[in-house]
């Protein structure tokens, strides 16, 4: 545009007559209806929009703050394990220890709203230690169900340190971000589940390596500010980090962070701890065979910040996890319930699936323990129970909807161990007969 021809026109807002000299003084113009608006006034929009973001975050935090003393009152540690025993079976030391630790997490944050003083009361992270199976996710899922928090799972192997390929620390807050609907205020409130994070301990244990770890103690080394709490700033979804992407700032001081593992070999660390402060020397030194060595469960609660250390956690995301969760494995008898007594429980959910049908589904008590013992085969635990109903069950729920008639149908232990055929009758001929 030629600086000696200047062309004018008026703001639509403030009516100012504005003369275009150059492109900095250029409006937003639609020459076709003479709508204008001045770069003065695009400035006073923004600066409106971005006072309104404001003072809405500042009332949702308000809210929340005045929510958190009934959130306290309802959810006692007493009553979050009572809530927790509905769906879990056993693991009842794993169950006091995260009621206790959530239910002082959002004291800690009441606190914080509630004293504006020099005092502040620091975050309790929590690791969790157990067998693959025993019910560390499932606890946590129904945790976020009852207080009605954001709760997302990232698997802490997918991580690495930033700079390599993978996924960045910062991948776990974008997941709650998106569990939370994109609500930063109540995704600033929830709950972030690290699964795997064993896998990320670093390969040489207490050693330093002098070689890359990109997926192990370096991921550790990123995860330490995030833990304690930061703002940690990422892309949406599918964007890739450069420079020039929008961002988002999440901050993670009151982000409750679980992790958790099987930690697969850390109880004979343990054992050789305790075998060297109990160790006898001499004529008397007690031999230990095969059947006096301590089991897994008998361990597992043994375990201390060391023996983390030697498995290879780094000590300072030891002191950023203070609270030490461990979970047992689960036996026939314990497998045997979880099939039959939670509120959820696989063998109920296939009952009304069938029900829906016209069905009425039996399993006899032989055949559940069968099952039960088919999972502790394949070493994953409760993971595993509804699979294995599953294959049982294929060809009956592909026959049944082929007609509306009434039928019952009986599971034998022969089905799930010699895969034989479930006994499926109508209830008519029964009563006729």
């Amino acid at each position: 545009m030629a600086k000696n021809s200047p062309m004018q026109h008026v703001c639509s807002f403030c009516k100012r007559l504005v003369t275009i000299r150059d492109q900095y003084d250029m409006p937003i113009l639609d020459p076709q209806t003479g709508f204008a608006i001045c770069k003065n006034c695009i400035g006073d929009i923004y600066h409106f929009i971005e006072d309104h973001d404001t003072h809405k975050a500042a009332s949702n935090k308000k809210n929340f703050a005045a929510s958190l003393g009934s959130i306290l009152k309802k959810n006692k540690p007493h009553k979050i394990k009572e809530y927790l025993d509905q769906y879990i079976i056993e693991q009842d030391r794993a169950k006091k220890v995260l009621s206790v630790a959530i239910y002082n997490h959002y004291k800690r944050m009441k606190y914080g709203f509630d004293h504006k003083d020099d005092m502040t009361i620091d975050k309790s992270n929590v690791i969790m230690l157990g067998p693959s199976g025993c019910g560390k996710t499932a606890l946590l899922q129904h945790l976020s169900t009852l207080l009605d928090i954001p709760f997302a799972v990232t698997d802490a192997s997918s991580l690495t340190e930033a700079g390599f390929v993978g996924a960045d620390v910062e991948v776990a807050v974008r997941n709650l971000y998106y569990a939370a609907d994109k609500d930063i205020e109540r995704t600033e409130h929830g709950i972030i589940y690290l699964d795997e994070f064993d896998k990320i301990a670093r390969k040489s244990g207490e050693n330093n390596s002098i070689t890359a770890d990109p997926g192990h103690e370096g991921v550790q080394q990123a995860l330490l500010k995030m833990l304690e709490g930061s703002v940690v700033e990422f892309t949406a979804r599918g964007q890739r980090k450069h420079p020039e992407a929008p961002t988002i700032k999440v901050d993670t001081k009151n982000i409750l962070f679980i992790v958790g593992g099987a930690f697969v070999g850390i109880d004979q660390i343990i054992a050789k701890r305790l075998q060297k402060s109990d160790a006898n020397i001499g004529f008397g030194a007690k031999v230990e065979g095969e059947n006096d060595k301590p089991k897994f469960d008998e361990l597992i609660h043994q375990v201390t910040p060391d023996d983390l250390m030697k498995y290879g956690i780094i000590p300072e995301i030891i002191g950023r996890l203070p609270i030490i969760c461990t979970l047992e494995t689960l036996d026939e008898d314990a497998l045997l319930r979880i099939l039959t007594e939670p509120v959820n429980a696989p063998v109920r959910q296939y009952e009304k699936l069938m029900e829906m049908d016209g069905v009425e589904l039996t399993f006899e008590e032989d055949a559940l323990r069968a099952v039960a013992k088919k999972a502790i085969e394949r070493k994953t635990g409760a993971r595993s129970l509804k699979g294995i109903i599953e294959d049982v069950m294929l060809d009956v729920m592909f026959d049944i909807p082929k007609t509306d008639e009434p039928r019952r149908v009986l599971i034998t232990k022969e089905c799930v161990t010699e895969g034989t055929r479930p006994e499926v009758e109508t209830i008519e001929e029964k009563r006729s007969a």
